[in-house]
């Protein structure tokens, strides 16, 4: 049986504060192209990939000739942020405390290419990072387990021996679908009851406190 285990982290809302930021520039792509969407509704939706985003919030009988204006107009204002995205406190410290104990880390996310680079950067912990897997290298985003298998699959790493760490509800289904063990953080603003629900099972307020609490956590228990 390996012994080689994986953390496998979502970025927005889990490692860099970019969720609100989602919020905001995806309300204005709405916008722009005439459509009222709450805040709300698209905050519980970040997470989900593009086209999956747009499904959830605007049902999959809409004109799809709008989808690529809609994604090209929230990309755009998105861009505008990309040199200034701010890390959560303690993530790449979080990031190099797993490593230093054998973890091997890797990025499950929905962002890829310049947005995935500047979120890297933001991280700035690249010298600990296995590598990551985008939404280009999976047929299906998150709640689908593929891109939680997929970064793990880059580890080496069966199911039993990796960790997924997220902020959304979609983070938690990804995880338990795909048997992995999953611990959510609050930073990305959804409440602790529908992470839970989701199939969380530890909660952290933010990196920094995963971090404070790595000797009575999963990870601990998994070493």
């Amino acid at each position: 049986m390996t012994t080689r285990r994986a953390a496998v982290f979502d970025v927005d809302g889990t490692l860099v504060d970019t969720n609100h930021l989602h919020v905001v520039t995806w309300w204005e792509a709405f916008r722009q192209a005439g459509r009222h969407v709450p805040m709300r509704d698209i905050h519980r939706a970040v997470g989900l990939s593009g086209g999956d985003l747009l499904d959830h919030l605007l049902g999959d009988d809409r004109d799809p000739d709008e989808d690529e204006q809609l994604t090209a107009a929230h990309h755009a204002l998105y861009a505008t942020y990309f040199e200034r995205l701010p890390a959560l406190d303690a993530a790449g410290d979080l990031l190099r405390a797993l490593a230093g104990r054998g973890w091997h880390i890797v990025l499950a996310t929905s962002a890829s290419g310049a947005e995935l680079s500047a979120l890297r950067r933001a991280i700035d912990a690249d010298d600990v990072i296995l590598g990551a897997a985008s939404a280009d290298d999976v047929a299906e985003g998150k709640p689908a387990p593929d891109p939680v298998q997929q970064a793990r699959e880059l580890a080496g790493v069966p199911s039993e021996r990796t960790v997924f760490v997220g902020d959304t509800v979609w983070d938690m289904k990804a995880a338990a679908r795909d048997g992995v063990t999953p611990v959510a953080v609050l930073s990305g603003g959804i409440p602790r009851a529908d992470l839970e629900t989701a199939g969380a099972q530890a909660v952290y307020r933010d990196p920094a406190d995963l971090l404070g609490h790595l000797d009575s956590s999963v990870f601990a228990d998994m070493e």
